[in-house]
């Protein structure tokens, strides 16, 4: 059981200040992510410059549209077939995902990571991935096989190595009505906590897995996995990347380091495709 009337007071006052401000995100959820801005396009063949499809995996409380009205269109616009998908869907809870077990979920991006590799002939794709949907892969990676299937997963903000519940609460505010529809039956929470069986299990014997290029984006004014360093993973093939060691002006928290930050978009971009890799600075805001 979570305890969430004693835990959810400190956020209620931040979602009453913000939930004014998200109307247009609540909104998007309405659309397609094939009818927005060109990604989940079935036809969508790989080029010989982007020959991988990438899978964008949303984090809690998201969804397949609204996580991703920034990064997706941008990498559209660079060359990239882009796909997304919902998943760890409650019963009766439209919209707010993320929020069934992790190691269920894993398995719904099994099958859709399939699904794409099937549609565009790519033998693997590329996955990237906000908070617990940089973190959520990794078990697929690691127990279902997932690395014969995936050539780099690049986490922007995860909870690697977990999170407290009162960090978990304070993405409350970002989704409003949210809060009504959640429940003590939560395992996606429960399984992001710090020492939870699921995150024990996951990183018992390393973090990684042979085959899988790793990259972590992390912001320091991170106020939902804290402290920030426990996003990093450690092992062959991984790039920890803080964003204010590339721009000290960035002031980018949990939500927006995923939703609006280009700076952490340019790294993406270059952790897809590293051998054209250009320098990311205070200026690629505008790139």
């Amino acid at each position: 059981m979570l305890p969430w009337k004693r835990v959810l007071r400190p956020a209620a006052a931040l979602l009453l200040a913000v939930a004014a401000t998200l109307t247009p995100a609540a909104t998007a959820s309405a659309v397609t992510p094939a009818t927005t801005s060109g990604w989940n396009d079935y036809s969508c063949k790989p080029s010989a410059a982007h020959p991988r499809p990438v899978v964008l995996v949303h984090g809690t409380l998201g969804n397949s549209v609204d996580n991703w009205l920034g990064l997706a269109p941008y990498l559209v616009r660079r060359g990239y077939c882009v796909f997304s998908l919902d998943y760890g869907q409650l019963p009766n809870v439209p919209f707010f995902h993320g929020l069934g077990p992790i190691d269920k979920s894993a398995v719904q991006l099994d099958a859709f990571v399939d699904k794409v590799l099937a549609a565009t002939g790519a033998p693997e794709a590329d996955l990237v991935g906000h908070s617990q949907g940089g973190m959520m892969p990794r078990h697929y990676l690691k127990f279902l096989g997932g690395a014969t299937e995936v050539n780099a997963l690049i986490g922007i903000a995860p909870d690697n190595h977990g999170t407290t519940l009162l960090g978990l609460t304070k993405l409350l505010p970002y989704f409003p009505g949210a809060e009504d529809l959640l429940t003590a039956n939560t395992p996606g929470l429960a399984d992001q906590i710090a020492g939870s069986a699921f995150l024990t299990r996951l990183n018992e014997g390393g973090d990684t897995v042979p085959g899988v290029r790793y990259t972590v984006i992390a912001t320091k004014y991170d106020q939902v996995v804290t402290p920030y360093r426990t996003q990093y993973l450690d092992g062959p093939g991984v790039r920890n990347v803080l964003l204010q060691d590339l721009c000290p002006v960035d002031f980018s928290e949990h939500v927006a380091i995923g939703l609006i930050d280009r700076i952490a978009f340019h790294e993406v971009a270059n952790a897809l495709d590293p051998a054209r890799a250009t320098p990311t600075t205070c200026a690629s805001v505008t790139g």
